[in-house]
């Protein structure tokens, strides 16, 4: 057709570990991300997924469009025509199979928290710089448009020299007793417990909008120690359900993060609070369209919190519907993640959250644990692997 624009599309062959939920969240979000970004150049095409339940890896295989399916995970590492490798198992197995992907050359997404813990991490993200491939982490809530236009008015000086940052992630979905004991609540299969589970979204969250901590105070505790095993007797609760902790920030911020699992009432709260010497703001998930600013004029006609709706002005909501107040849901932040990743592969730059920032937060995590055994301030310190 004359003066038709015809844009060439990279097809990224990619290979999904592990089908439970985060899995087919992964799948599907590759899937839309070709219709909501379809004019970037760039689209993943379905090759292998590998869950060691053939019968699930076999379900997702047909519900999603992947070309095979298998109860081997190194079959995706070996598959030719695989470039990424999409890690969304357990966390005991990440070392080993990053380890495989990076070390045949491919790029990985990795859930968080990467590592079992923070030497883990050091691990895994010396091995994948080292084999020159690109990463990125799940760390999902960075990408609501409200959080990206939280972090703009941030960056843009509208909130003044920060002074205060909270954060919580407060999530009943083990409040019940009678919640069967799986690998999230031993220490051998999962590391940590809510650290490695909420705590890693608060710690990333904190550091992408208030910049780096350099030292913390926390606390644990673990309320239900005991937990019912299918058929036997229980086994014990080998990590912590609810974790604390006071943060200084490198640039004088002053806050606080709370993260709990068993707690009762709180379905999926997980907000933040910022405050600077001449503005403030917050946010909530369960209200994640919206964004609370309070930014004064002087006059004190409009000195007061004014709730802001996502609409087409903010990052990414046009992607998705043209309507003010119209919302997105957790999917379409999964969405503009594998966006995301597939931009910086399609770039062959390394962008963020990767194994870098992974360990930032992993440093973190491993300060407030060695708090919890000092019971006093510990600084920062970087992990070099």
């Amino acid at each position: 057709m004359v003066g038709a624009k015809f844009q060439m599309t990279q097809v990224v062959g990619v290979g999904v570990v592990g089908t439970g939920w985060m899995g087919t969240a992964h799948s599907r979000a590759y899937l839309q991300a070709a219709d909501r970004f379809a004019d970037s150049g760039i689209r993943a095409k379905l090759v292998v997924c590998a869950d060691e339940v053939a019968a699930r890896a076999k379900e997702t295989q047909q519900r999603f469009g992947f070309e095979r399916h298998t109860d081997r995970w190194r079959d995706v590492v070996e598959d030719p025509e695989v470039q990424v490798v999409n890690v969304a198992t357990p966390n005991y197995l990440h070392l080993e199979v990053v380890t495989a992907a990076v070390a045949a050359g491919k790029h990985v997404f990795c859930e968080k928290p990467v590592g079992k813990d923070a030497r883990e991490t050091a691990e895994i993200e010396r091995r994948a710089r080292e084999a020159g491939v690109l990463t990125f982490v799940g760390f999902n809530y960075r990408w609501a448009p409200m959080v990206q236009y939280a972090r703009q008015l941030v960056c843009e000086g509208k909130l003044g020299r920060l002074t205060h940052f909270r954060g919580h992630f407060l999530a009943g979905y083990a409040s019940n007793p009678e919640t069967p004991l799986s690998w999230r609540f031993q220490q051998e299969l999962s590391g940590s417990g809510v650290s490695g589970d909420l705590l890693t979204h608060v710690v990333d969250m904190s550091l992408y909008l208030a910049g780096p901590i350099k030292r913390v105070v926390g606390n644990r505790e673990t309320f239900i120690r005991h937990r019912p095993t299918p058929g036997g007797a229980g086994g014990d609760v080998t990590n912590e359900d609810y974790v604390g902790a006071l943060v200084q920030f490198a640039n004088g911020t002053r806050g606080n993060v709370e993260v709990c699992r068993v707690i009762q009432g709180h379905k999926c709260d997980w907000s933040f609070e910022m405050e600077g010497t001449q503005g403030a703001l917050s946010w909530n998930f369960e209200r994640m369209n919206e964004l609370t600013v309070f930014l004064p004029d002087g006059t004190g006609a409009h000195d007061g919190y004014t709730r802001i709706v996502s609409g087409p002005n903010h990052p990414f909501h046009g992607r998705f519907n043209p309507a003010t107040g119209t919302g997105l849901g957790y999917d379409d932040l999964k969405t503009i993640e594998a966006q995301q990743f597939l931009q910086s592969i399609a770039a062959r730059h390394q962008a963020e959250p990767g194994f870098a920032e992974a360990l930032r937060v992993a440093e973190v995590l491993a300060a407030i644990e060695r708090s919890w055994q000092t019971e006093s301030w510990q600084e920062v310190t970087r992990l070099n692997s």
